[in-house]
C-alpha cells in the first residue's frame, strides 16, 4: 500500500474556519480540503437544501422533452418507459413510470433482457413498441449512442428522449430530446448526475412547468439516492443535496420495496445501500430479468412487496453462488499465466455467467490491482466487463482498442464491451501494449488517501459527533482517514474471525486516550504489534457497539512499523 498524505490546507483559512463555525482545527482542515471556506459553505454542506437544486431548464433540449411528454398525454398517445437492467437503470424507470402514472395512464416499461437483448436500447425493445402503439419512447440510462437504433423507431412513427449520463460519442442520437449534461453543447452546471438523477431532473422540470409544489418530488429520492450510492458517481454538488435527502426519506418513509429489502434496520446510510440494498435490485438483472426489480420498487401492497423482495433474495443468492465459483476459476486462470509479465488482466471462458462477470472483474481488480477485462461467450460473440484501478481511465485505453471492438460503452473505471472470437487473442494483445504504454507504474500500487496525521487525544465525543455529520460519504467526500503515529498495543491483541483473517487490538499513544481497533483481512500483521512494539495506523473511525455500550473504534485500513 503507498501512504498518501494530503497536504495541509492553508493555516490562516483553517483558523478563520474554526473561529467562525466553533469548531475545532482538526475539524476546520477537514472542511478547508473538501473546499469549504466559508460560513455559508458549510452551512450548505452540512444542512443541504433541495431549493439549492439548479433549474432543470438549464439542461439542454430540456424545454423540448417536457413539451413532447406534454403533447403525448394532450394526445392520449401511448409512452414507453425503457431503461437499462442495472440498479441506475431500474431505479430510473421505477422513477419516470410511477411519476407519470400520478397525472396519465397509458404509460408502460420495458427493460431489456441481459442476455437476448444486451445493454442500451435494443431493436426489440423498439418492435415491442411498434407492435403496441407506442408513439413516445424514454429511455433512461442508456442511449446516448443509440444513433441507428433512434433512426430506426423514426421509420417506425417512434419518437425518442434520451435521459442519459454517459459518455457521448462523436455524434448525438436524432431524438425530440437529448438530456445529458456531459454533452460538449450543455451548459449545465453539474455534469456528475447519474442516469436516475438525469430522469429527476426531468420530472422536476415536468413538476414546475405544471406548478406542482416541490414536495410532491420528495418520495422519490429514495430512488435517487440508491442510483447515486450503486452508481458510484460524486457525492458532490447536486448529487450530495440528492443523496442527503434521498437517505432521509428512506429512513423516514422509503417505499415498500426499499423497505422489505432494507428489514428492520435503523439510520440507514449510503453504505447500506450500496452493500445491502444494490446487490439485490441488480440480482435480478444478472440472474433473471431486470423487470422484477422494477415490479418491486413500484409496489405500493406491502405483502405483495415482500413477495417481491423474497424473489429478489433468492437471485442475490444465486448471483453469490455463481461469483464464487468464477471468481476462483478466474484467479486459477491469471495464476496459470503469471509467467507472463502483464500490467492487464484478462481472463475468459465461455461457461461464465454473464450476469455476474462485472462483480467478478473488481474482485480480481481488487486481488492484482490492475486494469481487469472478464470475457464471457454471449451469442455469437463475446462480452466483457471492465474495470480499472485508481487514476487510469479504462474507457480511453478500449477506445484506443476500437479496431478490434464491436462496441463498448461505459465511464473512466468501469466499461463493457463486445467484439468476435475471432478478435480476442488481438484485443488483448492490444489492451495490454495500450496500457503498458499509458500507465503510471506507480497506479499498480493501491494509494491509500490520508486527510490527515492527527493524535488519538483529538478524537473526541464532540469532534465524532461533527464527523458523522460530513455524510452521506462517497467519491468526492470519502468518510475521512487519518494517519496516527507511535501506537502501542495495550497486550490483547489477536487475530479474529472463522479463518483468524482480522486482527483486533486496544491501542494507546504515550498516556492519552485508549481506542478499540479492528482491521478486516489485516490479520497477517499481528506480529507488528506484539510485544509493545509501536506502529503507524491509517484508519478511519465508526462506532462498535457491544452490550449496549456504543464506543467510537479505529477501523484500520494499514499499519506499519514505526521509524
Amino acid at each position: 500500500m503507498r501512504w498518501t498524505l494530503k497536504p495541509k490546507p492553508d493555516s490562516i483559512t483553517v483558523n478563520a474556519l474554526s473561529d467562525k463555525l466553533g469548531v475545532g482545527l482538526p475539524v476546520a482542515r477537514l472542511l478547508v480540503q473538501r473546499g469549504i471556506k466559508s460560513f455559508e459553505e458549510a452551512k450548505k454542506f452540512f444542512r443541504p437544501e433541495l431549493k439549492d437544486l439548479h433549474d432543470p431548464f438549464l439542461m439542454r433540449d430540456m424545454e423540448r422533452a417536457v413539451e413532447r411528454i406534454e403533447l403525448a398525454m394532450a394526445g392520449e398517445e401511448n409512452i414507453l418507459v425503457y431503461g437499462d437492467y442495472d440498479v441506475d437503470g431500474t431505479t430510473s424507470v421505477a422513477l419516470m413510470s410511477s411519476y407519470l402514472k400520478r397525472r396519465y395512464p397509458n404509460v408502460a416499461t420495458y427493460i431489456p433482457d441481459r442476455y437476448e437483448e444486451g445493454y442500451g436500447v435494443s431493436y426489440q425493445g423498439i418492435d415491442y413498441a411498434a407492435d403496441n402503439d407506442i408513439s413516445l419512447i424514454i429511455a433512461l440510462d442508456c442511449g446516448i449512442k443509440a444513433i441507428e437504433k433512434v433512426t430506426y423507431a423514426k421509420e417506425k412513427g417512434i419518437d425518442f428522449i434520451i435521459c442519459d449520463h454517459h459518455r457521448p460519442g462523436s455524434q448525438i442520437p436524432e431524438a425530440v430530446a437529448v438530456l445529458d449534461p456531459k454533452r460538449a453543447d450543455c451548459n449545465y452546471p453539474y455534469d456528475e448526475l447519474c442516469g436516475c438523477g438525469v430522469g429527476f431532473k426531468l420530472i422536476q422540470a415536468l413538476a414546475i412547468r405544471n406548478d406542482e409544489p416541490e414536495e410532491t418530488l420528495l418520495p422519490y429520492l429514495d430512488l435517487v439516492a440508491t442510483a447515486i450510492g450503486a452508481d458510484i458517481v460524486p457525492i458532490t454538488g447536486e448529487n450530495r443535496i440528492l443523496a442527503y435527502h434521498g437517505l432521509h426519506v428512506i429512513n423516514v418513509a422509503p417505499r415498500k420495496g426499499i423497505s422489505s429489502l432494507l428489514g428492520d434496520r435503523k439510520n440507514v446510510s449510503i453504505t447500506d445501500v450500496v452493500f445491502i440494498v444494490a446487490p439485490r435490485i441488480n440480482a435480478a438483472g444478472r440472474m433473471k430479468h431486470g423487470q422484477h426489480a422494477v415490479d418491486l420498487l413500484t409496489e405500493e401492497d406491502e405483502e405483495t412487496a415482500r413477495k417481491f423482495a423474497e424473489e429478489i433474495e433468492a437471485f442475490n443468492t444465486d448471483r453469490r453462488s455463481a461469483d464464487k465459483f468464477i471468481t476462483e476459476e478466474a484467479k486459477q486462470q491469471i495464476i496459470e499465466q503469471e509467467e507472463e509479465e502483464r500490467l492487464t488482466t484478462v481472463v475468459y471462458s465461455e461457461n461464465w455467467h454473464k450476469g455476474v462477470i462485472g462483480i467478478v472483474a473488481s474482485r480480481l481488480t481488487e486481488t492484482w490491482y490492475r486494469p481487469t477485462l472478464v470475457f464471457t461467450k454471449s451469442g455469437e460473440k463475446l462480452a466483457a466487463s471492465a474495470r480499472s484501478v485508481k487514476g487510469f481511465d479504462v474507457y480511453e485505453a478500449l477506445e484506443s482498442c476500437k479496431d478490434h471492438i464491436e462496441q463498448f460503452g461505459g465511464h473512466k473505471y468501469a466499461a463493457g464491451l463486445t467484439l468476435l472470437e475471432s478478435e480476442y487473442e488481438n484485443f488483448k494483445r492490444k489492451f495490454e501494449e495500450v496500457v503498458s504504454e499509458s500507465i503510471d507504474r506507480k497506479l499498480l500500487t493501491p494509494e491509500i488517501s490520508i486527510d490527515a496525521e492527527i493524535d488519538l487525544k483529538d478524537i473526541t465525543p464532540k469532534f465524532y459527533r461533527i464527523l458523522k455529520q460530513f455524510a452521506p460519504f462517497g467519491p468526492g467526500n470519502m468518510s475521512p482517514v487519518f494517519l496516527t503515529r507511535g501506537l502501542t498495543d495495550t497486550g490483547f491483541g489477536k487475530c479474529v474471525g472463522e479463518d483468524k483473517t482480522h486482527l483486533k487490538c486496544k491501542v494507546k499513544q504515550q498516556n492519552g486516550p485508549a481506542f478499540d481497533v479492528i482491521g478486516f483481512n489485516l490479520g497477517s500483521k499481528l506480529d507488528l504489534i506484539k510485544d509493545h512494539k509501536r506502529f503507524d495506523a491509517v484508519y478511519s473511525l465508526d462506532e462498535n457497539t457491544w452490550n449496549g455500550n456504543t464506543t467510537i473504534q479505529l477501523k484500520l485500513k494499514d499499519i506499519r512499523e514505526s521509524v
